[in-house]
This record gives C-alpha cells, sequence and structure tokens, in this order.
C-alpha cells in the first residue's frame, strides 16, 4: 500500500527540494493547502528548521541546516515504516543513465561545437540540432512514466514529476523555449532536478557521492 505523508513532512521537504519559494508555491507543489502549509512551516520556523526572507518583491523559506537534518531524519523514518526502501533504491538505479542523458540533453541545449569553439554558445539558429535535443527530451518522458509509477507506489509524495515533465515538453514543442531549461519556469530540467534532489533526499545520499553514469 503507497503510504500518505504528513503535512509536517511535506511543508519541510517542499522548501528542501524547491530550495527558495514562498507559502503558496510550497503549498502547490506538495498538494496542501495554504492554510495547511502555513502553519508548518510556522511551526518549522519556531523549531529553527526554516526561515523566511524578503528581498525587493521576492519573498520566501529555506531551509538552515538543522532543518535539512530534520528532513533527513524524517524522510529515513518515512522510508523505513514502508518497509520498501529496495524498491526506492532500485528506481535510483535506473534513474541514473536517464539522468546522465538528461544533463547531455540540457548541455547540448545550452553548447554546440563551432569551428571556433568547441564550448560555444548554442545561438539556436541550427534547428536540426535543437530538435535533436527535443527528440531526446521527449525519449525520457516515456521513460520517466514508469519511474514516477513505482514511486508513488511507496510514497505518494512522488506524485506527479511525470505529467510536470510532460507538461513543460509540450511548451517546449509548441516553441516555448525556455522551458527546456529555465529557472524560472516548471522546465524540463527544473522538473528534472526536483525529482532527483527527491531521490537523493528520500536515500539519504550524498550527490558529490553519486557514481558517474556515462
Amino acid at each position: 500500500m503507497t503510504r500518505e505523508s504528513p503535512a509536517d513532512l511535506l511543508a519541510l521537504h517542499a522548501v528542501r527540494i524547491t530550495g527558495f519559494a514562498d507559502t503558496p508555491v510550497l503549498a502547490d507543489r506538495v498538494g496542501l493547502g495554504t492554510a495547511a502549509a502555513t502553519e508548518a512551516l510556522e511551526d518549522a520556523e519556531a523549531r529553527g528548521w526554516v526561515r523566511r526572507a524578503a528581498f525587493a518583491d521576492l519573498a520566501g523559506w529555506s531551509l538552515t541546516d538543522a532543518g535539512r537534518a530534520e528532513n533527513e531524519r524524517a524522510l529515513a523514518a518515512e522510508l523505513a515504516a514502508t518497509g520498501r526502501g529496495d524498491d526506492v533504491r532500485a528506481v535510483y538505479r535506473d534513474f541514473l543513465p536517464l539522468n546522465a542523458r538528461l544533463q547531455r540533453a540540457c548541455t547540448d541545449w545550452q553548447l554546440r561545437p563551432a569551428p571556433g569553439g568547441r564550448l560555444a554558445a548554442n545561438d539556436h539558429t541550427d534547428q536540426e540540432w535543437d530538435a535533436g535535443v527535443v527528440r531526446e527530451l521527449a525519449a525520457l518522458d516515456t521513460e520517466v512514466g514508469p519511474l514516477a509509477a513505482r514511486l508513488e507506489a511507496v510514497l505518494t509524495r512522488f506524485r506527479g514529476y511525470d505529467a510536470r515533465f510532460g507538461s513543460a515538453l509540450r511548451r517546449v514543442r509548441a516553441g516555448d523555449d525556455s522551458w527546456v531549461d529555465g529557472t524560472d519556469v516548471d522546465s524540463c530540467h527544473r522538473v528534472w532536478f526536483e525529482l532527483h534532489e527527491d531521490l537523493v533526499a528520500t536515500l539519504g545520499i550524498d550527490r558529490g557521492a553519486e557514481p558517474c553514469v556515462s
């Protein structure tokens, strides 16, 4: 049976995987009502796990070191309670080669070798080059769905990654290039980054110690 995560874990985890965002964004990200998210975040703030900051017209929550430790403790306990940690670890192993492909695709979107330099910026004038990147994103879209389904069968908080990736890809195909790797929209790269962060956080893995997959 798939496990539902409590509101306090979801709110803290939303800050972990998004990095910096305000309450409505975090609430939407993990499917909480705004009131429930506000209560959980304010409680976390009182415990020293998150802090809220504002810069000009930008405001949001960020995780403290203590909050990161608490998030990892809660995630480990939750995964242990499912009795299905091996299932999530198996998904992670299958995810790694796909992650390497996503990274290559995003690099190819940003850089295109040219006579003047191997690391020349991609000016997006070579339509076939860019189309190759989009084809690879489409191939990854077909493969992330089964992985997301396997994760959701263990923990419902993994729900939606495949739908978000597919939505971003449709915007790319419609001609909006920012949805490949934009940081201010729910782009293909951003969705994938959050899935990766969710996996390593859930499994207690240091990204820096991940195996290289070619």
